[in-house]
């Protein structure tokens, strides 16, 4: 599935990059080169300074008081849900805030998946998924007898999608994909799929954790019924993410976790629901976090997607060229029309810890393991792979200290 790019302006990187107090950090010596956003991006003042704010100023718990400072909190933390709502394209009671895609993910496989699946019905997922979007099925599936299938991948690392076809059927009661791979980059058919699922009266849950920091995603054009994703990743703090659900579905549903301010009433005899999307959001939320995450996608919007995607084409399309030039380096995945912001990588049979704590002394940070996607790492042969993962505030020239430190460790280690 070729990344459907415009033409936006480019953007101006280094003026961007004096957002990030941290890029301006050296690391045994030498300019930090942060390529590890797949894990976790670093965070514009905009963002520091809203959290910093809220605790200066503002910080009192939500829905509870009728004090200033409890109604400031309240009516941020509201409005923090409208704009990432907006952001999305979705409705204010549709935009549930969680702690991040695994919690959201959890969220829809116990609340949805334990109440609506039974023995013999099949949940489609695909060996991409992030263990966030697999276990939890796994787990669901043990306790309900509903079978797990997945769809193949092709040799460069896409789905096939005449198996696709054929998988999704009249027993299938869900789809689960991620939109973006973790580790290949490989940008999955969601529509699609959806299109499939809903033909056989199935719903699809997207995993937008690698998705949403990157691209413009548009719940009513995609036409899912879940979507989840991670505040971390797309510029806001942790411990903050957000599940889209289709109203309709969260309100036949029951709620994941209890007590708290998800309760409308309470006898000593039972309890009745809060309104969405209070009703899945028990406890003391995330204040600080979600204005935070407000933050973010207030920068990102002013950024504009369209731009921060086509940045990240061209840094992919520029690193998969340069890296393809260091001898005995093997490169996974699609190529770069096909793929988001991710290079998976091995050096020859060196270790890829071995090979990310030597690019560490270049300054240079990545992540080596198996990503948390280990029957991902079985299907491909693999135990571990080095990973380079690109953002708005990465530049060309860093991919090139990339490639320097590769080289130098292939030099080192082939002592």
């Amino acid at each position: 599935m070729s990344l459907p790019l415009q033409t936006p302006p480019a953007l101006d990187v280094e003026a961007l990059r004096g957002d990030f107090p941290i890029l301006s950090r050296t690391i045994h010596d030498r300019p930090l080169v942060y390529l590890d956003s797949a894990s976790s991006s670093q965070k514009p003042n905009a963002v520091i300074d809203a959290v910093s704010r809220y605790y200066r100023e503002s910080h009192a718990n939500i829905h509870r008081g009728v004090y200033v400072l409890s109604e400031e909190a309240t009516i941020a933390y509201e409005q923090a849900h409208v704009r990432v709502a907006d952001f999305i394209n979705a409705d204010f009671e549709e935009m549930i805030f969680t702690k991040n895609t695994t919690e959201a993910l959890n969220l829809v496989a116990y609340a949805w998946g334990l109440s609506n699946l039974q023995a013999g019905d099949e949940v489609v997922l695909t060996p991409l998924e992030h263990h966030s979007n697999l276990v939890p099925w796994q787990q669901v599936a043990r306790r309900t007898g509903a079978v797990i299938r997945y769809i193949r991948l092709t040799a460069d690392g896409c789905l096939d999608m005449e198996h696709a076809a054929e998988t999704i059927g009249p027993r299938t009661k869900l789809v689960s994909v991620a939109q973006v791979s973790n580790v290949l980059g490989t940008v999955n058919p969601v529509d699609e799929l959806g299109r499939m699922a809903h033909a056989h009266g199935a719903l699809i849950c997207v995993d937008g954790a690698q998705s949403i920091p990157h691209m413009a995603v548009d719940m009513r054009a995609m036409d899912c019924d879940f979507f989840a994703f991670s505040g971390h990743k797309m510029l806001g703090p942790t411990g903050i993410g957000g599940l889209y659900g289709r109203r309709r579905i969260l309100e036949q549903m029951e709620p994941f976790l209890f007590g708290g301010d998800m309760i409308s009433e309470v006898t000593l005899e039972g309890a009745s629901w809060n309104d969405l999307p209070w009703k899945f959001e028990a406890g003391t939320p995330p204040i600080a976090q979600g204005i935070g995450l407000a933050a973010a996608v207030e920068y990102l919007q002013g950024i504009g997607m369209e731009a921060v995607q086509a940045h990240e084409h061209t840094l992919v399309r520029y690193a998969l060229e340069q890296m393809r030039e260091v001898r005995d380096l093997d490169i996974y995945g699609p190529e770069a029309d096909d793929r988001g912001g991710v290079i998976s990588f091995n050096l020859d049979s060196l270790h890829p810890h071995d090979i990310a704590s030597i690019l560490d002394q270049h300054g240079v940070a990545i992540r080596g393991g198996h990503h948390c996607a280990m029957p991902l790492m079985r299907t491909l042969g693999l135990n571990s792979t080095c990973r380079a993962s690109f953002y708005v505030y990465n530049t060309t020239e860093e991919i090139n200290v990339l490639v320097e430190a590769i080289g130098a460790a292939r030099r080192l280690l082939r002592r």
